[in-house]
C-alpha cells in the first residue's frame, strides 16, 4: 500500500519545484535492474570460488553474463526464459568456439557466421537485441580463456552452471521486485507525459520560423518517440498482471496518461490564429503556463509512484486551469474572443484528466474502474512469440535486416582477421567486440555509438589503472560485478556510461583470467580506436538508407489513419477498444516516419528522402490525429445533442471524405492547402460549453479537408522516392527502391 502524505500543490510554480524535490528518491527501473545484474553475477562469483577452482570459477561468471544480458525489467514470464535463451546461445557459442580454438583461422569463419545469426534474430525485432547480444559476448569471453581452462565441452559445462545459477537468482529478483518494476514502469510513463507536455509548451512560447521554434519542434519529435516506447513498456507490463486492486488502480492510471496524451495533440489545433501581436504572444504565453501547471502535476504523481507515497487527493485547493487565459485583455470585437473558451476547454480538460490520476493515487485501490477487460488490454501488449515467419520475410537482399546481418558478419571477421595481423596479438576478440558494440543497423546509430565507445573507453581505462594501484585481487574481484551492473543498467539510456563500464569488466575480465598477463591498457586504447573506425567503414557496405523503407512506411501510415478515422468517427460503445487498437497503430505509423526522419539527418545528402514532403505527411497526418482527438472528446461530452440526425449526417459525411481521400485509390484531388475553415471570421459565434454543434461541424470539416492534404503529401513524397505507382497496402514488402 502507498502511505499518505502531507499534500504539496504542485500548481504553486508551474516550472514544478515540487516535482524536483520529490524526484531525487528511488531508483529508477534501469538503476534497480543493475543493482540485480550486479548482485546475480556477484553470487555466482562468490558461489563458485568455494565450489571450484580459480578458472572454473570464472567460466562460470561468463555463462552468468551471457544469460544477465536479456535480465530486463520486463514481465516475469518473459524475462525468464530470455535469461534462458541468452544462457543457452552463449553456452552453444562458447562450446563451438572451444572446439576451433586450435585452428585460429577457422575461427574467422565461425565468428562471421554468429556474427550473421545474431543479427538476423533481430526479425522478431528490439526485443530480440538482448539475446542476439550473447553469442557475440561468448566470442569475447571463450578467446579470452588461457590455454589450460580445459577440454571445449568441460568450460561449457561450467559457463552453463553459471548460467543457471543466474536464472534462480534473476527468478528470485524478479519475483520480489515485480510489483515494483510495474510501478516505476507507470512512473516512467507519467514523466515522459510531463516532458512532453514542458516541451510543447516550449513550442508554443518560441517564435514561429525561428531556430528556437525548430529546436522546440524536434525536442517534441524526440519526446514524442519516447513517450511511445514508455507507454507501451508500462502496457506491457500492467496489461498482463494479475487482476488484483493495485493492477487495476494502476492501469486506469495509465489508460487516463494515454487519454491525456490524445488532448495534448489536440492542443496544437488553432494555435496559429492567435497571431504574433502582443496579445497573441500573452495568449500563447498562458497556454504554455497551462501546459506547465498540469505537467508539474503529472511529476509530482510521478515522484509519488516513484516513493511509494500516496499524494493527498483531496488537499488539492481551488484550481482554474484557464484563469491565466482569461486574463489576457483583448479588445472587443476582436475574433480570437471566440476561440478563448475552446482554449480555455482544453486546459480544463487536460488539468482534470492530471487530476483524476492524482485522485487515483491517493484513493483506495479498489475503487478504481478500467473500461476495459483484462482481455481486451491483453490486445495492447507487444507480442511475445517468435514465428518463423517473421524471420523468412527478411530472407532478401532487400531486407535491412539481411543486409545488416551481412553487414554485420563481414566486419566481424574483418576485424578478427586483421587483430591476428596486429603487432599484438594476445587480445584479438577485443577488436571484434569493439566492431560488434559499434556497428548499428543506421549510420546515426553507429556514429553515436562510435563517439560514446571510444569516449567511454579512455575513461574506463583511467578508472583501471587507478584500480591496478591497488593490487588487491579480492577487491578487483569484487569490482567485477559492480561494472558489470553498471555497464547492464546504462545500455539503452547512457550508453557512454555503459561503455567506461565495460571497459572495466572486459580489462579486469581478462586479469582475473589469467592474473600474469597484467593489464593491457594501450591494447584495449588502439583496439577500440581501431574497431570504430572498422565498424564505421562496414556502415557504408550494403546500407539500409531509410529511403529504402520509405514507401512502405508511407503506406502503412495512410492505412493506419484511414482505419483510426474510420473508427473515430464511429457513434456506440462497441466501437471504444476498435478505436483504442487503431489509435495506437496510427501513433506508431507516424512515429516511424518521425524516427526515419531523424535517423537520416546523418545519412549522406544524395540518398537521404525527402524532407520537406515527409515533414508535410508528419505535420498533416498530426494535425489529423488531434482532429480526430478532439471529436472524440466531444461526442463524449456533447451526450443526446451529439446525436441528432444532422450531427450523425455529418459523421458519415467525414467519415466516407476521409475514407475515399486516404483509401487505395483517392477520389479527392489533393491540394495540400490549409482548409479554410480555420479562419477566425468563420468559429461559431456561440462558446463551446452553449452549443457544441456548430463547433463539432467545423472540427469535421476541418479533419475532412485533412484527408487531401495528406493524400497529397504522401505523393508528393513517393513521386520524390521515385515511387509514384498507386497508393496501395498489399504490395508493402516488395519492390523497394
Amino acid at each position: 500500500m502507498l502511505i499518505a502524505m502531507p499534500h504539496t500543490d504542485p500548481h504553486a510554480a508551474s516550472a514544478g519545484p515540487v516535482a524536483a524535490r520529490l524526484r531525487l528518491p528511488g531508483p529508477p527501473a534501469h538503476l534497480l535492474n543493475g543493482l540485480t545484474v550486479g548482485l546475480g553475477i556477484g553470487m555466482v562469483q562468490w558461489l563458485f570460488a568455494g565450489l571450484a577452482d580459480h578458472v572454473a570459477a570464472q567460466l562460470a561468471v561468463a555463462g552468468a553474463v551471457y544469460a544477465s544480458l536479456a535480465d530486463l525489467p520486463v514481465r516475469f514470464e518473459r524475462n525468464w526464459r530470455s535469461v534462458l535463451a541468452a544462457g543457452a546461445l552463449g553456452c552453444a557459442t562458447a562450446f563451438v568456439l572451444g572446439l576451433l580454438r586450435p585452428w585460429p583461422l577457422a575461427l574467422a569463419p565461425a565468428i562471421a557466421a554468429i556474427g550473421f545469426a545474431a543479427a538476423m534474430a533481430m526479425s522478431w525485432g528490439a526485443r530480440a537485441g538482448p539475446i542476439s547480444f550473447a553469442p557475440i559476448l561468448s566470442i569475447v569471453f571463450t578467446m579470452a580463456q588461457p590455454a589450460h581452462a580445459g577440454h571445449a565441452a568441460t568450460s561449457a559445462a561450467w559457463n552453463a552452471a553459471g548460467a543457471l545459477a543466474y536464472l534462480a537468482c534473476s527468478c528470485a529478483c524478479g519475483a520480489m521486485l515485480r510489483r515494483r518494476y510495474r510501478s516505476l514502469a507507470l512512473a516512467a510513463a507519467l514523466g515522459a507525459t510531463a516532458r512532453l507536455l514542458r516541451s510543447r509548451a516550449d513550442a508554443l512560447e518560441a517564435p514561429p520560423g525561428t531556430d528556437a521554434d525548430a529546436r522546440a519542434l524536434r525536442t517534441w519529435i524526440d519526446d514524442e518517440a519516447q513517450l511511445a516506447e514508455r507507454l507501451q513498456a508500462a502496457r506491457d507490463l500492467l496489461f498482463c498482471a494479475p487482476d488484483t486492486p493495485r493492477v487495476r488502480r494502476e492501469t486506469a492510471i495509465l489508460l487516463e496518461a494515454i487519454d491525456l496524451r490524445d488532448i495534448l495533440t489536440a492542443s496544437r489545433l488553432d494555435v496559429d490564429l492567435l497571431g504574433t501581436d502582443e496579445p497573441g504572444r500573452a495568449m500563447r504565453a498562458a497556454l504554455a503556463d497551462g501546459l506547465g501547471r498540469v505537467a508539474a502535476e503529472l511529476e509530482f504523481a510521478e515522484a509519488a509512484l516513484r516513493r511509494a507515497i500516496a499524494p493527498g487527493a483531496a488537499g488539492c485547493g481551488p484550481r482554474s486551469p484557464g484563469s491565466a487565459l482569461e486574463a489576457v485583455r483583448l479588445e472587443p470585437g476582436d475574433l480570437r474572443l471566440r476561440l478563448l473558451p475552446a482554449l480555455t476547454d482544453r486546459l480544463v480538460h487536460l488539468d482534470a484528466d492530471a487530476a483524476r490520476i492524482r485522485a487515483l493515487l491517493g484513493g483506495r485501490e479498489d475503487t478504481a474502474q478500467v473500461p476495459l477487460s483484462r482481455d481486451q488490454l491483453r490486445l495492447f501488449v507487444a507480442p511475445e512469440g517468435w514465428p518463423p515467419s517473421a524471420l523468412r520475410a527478411q530472407l532478401s537482399p532487400h531486407s535491412p535486416v539481411f543486409r545488416h546481418a551481412v553487414r554485420t558478419s563481414l566486419a566481424l571477421a574483418a576485424a578478427y582477421l586483421i587483430a591476428l595481423a596486429l603487432p599484438w596479438t594476445s587480445h584479438p576478440y577485443w577488436l571484434v567486440l569493439s566492431v560488434a558494440v559499434v556497428l548499428r543497423g543506421s549510420l546515426e546509430q553507429t556514429l553515436s555509438r562510435r563517439n560514446a565507445r571510444v569516449l567511454g573507453t579512455v575513461l574506463g581505462c583511467l578508472l583501471v589503472l587507478a584500480l591496478a594501484r591497488l593490487d588487491s585481487p579480492g577487491l578487483l574481484a569484487s569490482i567485477f560485478p559492480v561494472s558489470a551492473g553498471v555497464a547492464h543498467a546504462f545500455v539503452a539510456v547512457q550508453y557512454l556510461v555503459t561503455a567506461a563500464a565495460g571497459t572495466v569488466t572486459a580489462l579486469l575480465q581478462a586479469h582475473l583470467l589469467d592474473p600474469s598477463s597484467g593489464f593491457a591498457i594501450f591494447e584495449r586504447l588502439a583496439d577500440t580506436l581501431l574497431g570504430a573506425l572498422l565498424a564505421w567503414g562496414f556502415s557504408y557496405v550494403l546500407p539500409s538508407w531509410e529511403r529504402r523503407a520509405m514507401p512502405r512506411v508511407i503506406r502503412r501510415t495512410l492505412q493506419a489513419l484511414r482505419e483510426y478515422a474510420e473508427h473515430s468517427l464511429e457513434v456506440g460503445a462497441d466501437a471504444a477498444l476498435a478505436q483504442r487498437l487503431a489509435r495506437r497503430r496510427a501513433y506508431d505509423a507516424l512515429g516511424s516516419i518521425a524516427a526515419a526522419l531523424k535517423r537520416s539527418a546523418f545519412e549522406p545528402s544524395t540518398v537521404r528522402p525527402p524532407i520537406h514532403e515527409l515533414t508535410a505527411l508528419l505535420d498533416h497526418g498530426q494535425r489529423l490525429m488531434a482532429h480526430l482527438s478532439m471529436i472524440r472528446l466531444m461526442l463524449a461530452r456533447g451526450g443526446a445533442s451529439l446525436r441528432s440526425p444532422e450531427a450523425l449526417a455529418a459523421l458519415r459525411d467525414t467519415r466516407r471524405a476521409l475514407q475515399a481521400s486516404l483509401g487505395p485509390a483517392p477520389k479527392t484531388a489533393a491540394t495540400g492547402q490549409r482548409p479554410d475553415e480555420l479562419a477566425l471570421a468563420l468559429l461559431p459565434a456561440e462558446p463551446p460549453g452553449e452549443d457544441l454543434l456548430p463547433w463539432l461541424s467545423r472540427r469535421l470539416r476541418v479533419a475532412a479537408a485533412e484527408g487531401p492534404a495528406i493524400a497529397g503529401a504522401a505523393r508528393a513524397a513517393l513521386a520524390a522516392l521515385g515511387a509514384s505507382r498507386p497508393i496501395g497496402y498489399k504490395a508493402e514488402s516488395g519492390g523497394l527502391p
